[in-house]
């Protein structure tokens, strides 16, 4: 039985997200929440690995978050997940990547797997560090920015191609191991109308901080156990009006755009 385990964060759909100007934090009420898209990719992948061999492979959904985080691992039910589990507690709160992946990796060595799947990065946060401090906390093997993923023939790992600025890397890693997924990786398809009320009649586990303590350092625990802080946040801003330069021959068109490319110390 091939055990895999996707790693899975609920964000705030990034289009609609404000900030506070006093505590320069997102404001989350009222914003609409959606699976984190390169972790969606990666649960896509999953569901294929168990789509070739239905009876061989098994898909776990794990997510830390705080409780409304269940709708987004009844999704992934829907679309086709064996089971979903949700970790979330107020000691959890608060925490960077450092906390978080401490974390996640307390719940992890609860269960069985042979081979973890995280998305590249979330995109309320955009670190990409995640993924491959959970693997360096368990100690197995990573690759990062995975866009292609096979079994290898004999069933003992996985064959990946990995993203790479103008190429790609083909490397074959054994199990257990984990991989960070890439939106090209797979794109998602859509719940079943079956899967869906099938999924808003389980049950999800949720484990909170006495359930997994045995497996961490309560000292990398949450906001007292994060060792970065966010100083001050900014919104996106919106590019001026640009100026239209008309009636102009080619070189004073050109000498028009150095002084402005001056004026501007870009050159």
């Amino acid at each position: 039985m091939l055990k895999i385990v996707v790693c899975m964060k609920q964000v705030p759909d990034t289009n609609e997200v404000r900030l506070d100007p006093v505590t320069n934090t997102l404001i989350r009420e009222g914003v609409p929440s959606i699976i984190n898209p390169d972790d969606k990719s990666g649960l896509e992948c999953a569901l294929r690995l168990k789509d070739a061999d239905p009876d061989n492979v098994h898909v776990t959904v794990l997510s830390m978050g705080p409780p409304q985080a269940d709708v987004a691992l009844r999704e992934a039910l829907a679309m086709g997940a064996d089971d979903a589990i949700l970790v979330s507690d107020r000691a959890f709160g608060g925490a960077d990547t450092w906390a978080t992946s401490c974390t996640i990796t307390g719940a992890l060595k609860h269960l069985d797997y042979d081979i973890i799947i995280t998305g590249r990065q979330a995109i309320d946060g955009d670190t990409a560090q995640v993924g491959p401090q959970i693997a360096e906390h368990i100690g197995i093997k990573q690759v990062s920015y995975v866009e292609g993923l096979e079994l290898l023939e004999d069933k003992s790992g996985v064959r990946v191609q990995r993203q790479f600025e103008d190429r790609y890397h083909v490397i074959d890693v054994k199990f257990p191991c984990l991989i960070t997924a890439i939106a090209e990786l797979a794109e998602p398809r859509y719940m079943s109308v079956g899967k869906i009320f099938d999924a808003y009649k389980v049950e999800i586990p949720m484990w909170g901080l006495k359930d997994i303590e045995d497996k961490l350092d309560l000292s990398n625990v949450g906001l007292k156990g994060s060792p970065t802080r966010v100083k001050k946040s900014f919104p996106k801003q919106g590019k001026g009006k640009g100026v239209l330069l008309t009636d102009l021959t080619a070189d004073e068109a050109a000498q028009a755009i150095v002084a402005k490319l001056q004026e501007k110390y870009i050159i």
